[in-house]
């Protein structure tokens, strides 16, 4: 007998195959902007959301029923994760309001790495020091004008100032990706992995932002942002750092290594998909 069918047949897995559904379907209308009305301070599919994701999490964590077989168990915690992935990488929650408090999250982290990015020429060849410190020019100016953004629009999550936080953040990757271009061109291996390592984690950090604006930005918006990015992702990634990527993840969300891999892997799929 199909062993995915057959966890319709047992009533715990049922009840996770429809919270999966309940969760997937909420996200999706959360995505386009549908809310169904309001529940107190936030929004009835924001509401639904959460609470499919908590009961999911109880029925993964529920100690009853000992004589289920280990089996039905792991699909069970499969489907949880599944579901809790589903909606987009780095989101906690269904409403643009959690995405905003995301963006400006990760802001702490990207000034930091912007700042490790100017220390970083010291460490280079002499020869090698002026092509980083030219390809990474821009990379205070953006980083500070997407900060700014990124709490404006936190604290006023209009259309408008989502469209600027659109334009500089599509902006900063590009500057970002043609950095990575011009390390890769470092001859002394010792300079161009001391580059690669400083700009790929403001890389990880703008594309993880990058990722947050998609879910609150409308397919033309999506559309534009991929049809402005001139430099695709995919003529960096031979020089990208997945696991350096993931840790940086796993640290911010203070979760696991292997769970930062499979949302990064998530992240670069979606944008691929959209063009970036």
């Amino acid at each position: 007998m199909n062993p995915i069918s057959n966890i319709w047949n047992h009533p715990k897995t049922s009840a996770a195959g429809l919270l999966l559904a309940v969760v997937t379907i909420g996200s999706v209308l959360a995505q386009q902007g549908i809310s169904l009305g309001s529940a107190g301070k936030g929004t009835v599919v924001s509401l639904i959301c959460g609470l499919a994701t908590a009961l999911l999490g109880l029925l993964a964590r529920d100690p009853g029923e000992a004589s289920s077989s280990t089996g039905a168990t792991a699909k069970l915690g499969a489907w949880a994760l599944i579901a809790l992935l589903l909606p987009l990488p780095f989101v906690t929650g269904c409403n643009g309001k959690s995405v905003a408090q995301d963006i400006v999250n990760w802001t702490p982290a990207l000034q930091s790495a912007v700042a490790t990015v100017d220390s970083t020429a010291a460490l280079l060849a002499p020869m090698d020091a002026p092509l980083f410190a030219a390809a990474t020019a821009g990379f205070n100016a953006g980083s500070n004008l997407l900060v700014g953004q990124a709490r404006a629009y936190l604290a006023n999550p209009s259309a408008g100032v989502l469209a600027q936080m659109q334009t500089q953040v599509v902006t900063f990757q590009q500057q970002v990706n043609a950095a990575v271009l011009q390390a890769a061109k470092i001859m002394d291996s010792n300079s161009q992995q001391h580059a690669l390592a400083a700009i790929g984690a403001v890389g990880t950090i703008i594309n993880s932002i990058l990722a947050l604006v998609q879910t609150v930005s409308s397919k033309a918006a999506v559309a534009q942002m991929a049809t402005d990015s001139t430099i695709k992702l995919a003529a960096v990634h031979p020089w990208l750092d997945e696991n350096r990527a993931a840790a940086i993840v796993a640290s911010h969300y203070g979760e696991s290594l292997g769970l930062a891999r499979v949302q990064v892997a998530q992240a670069e799929s979606r944008a691929a998909q959209a063009g970036f």
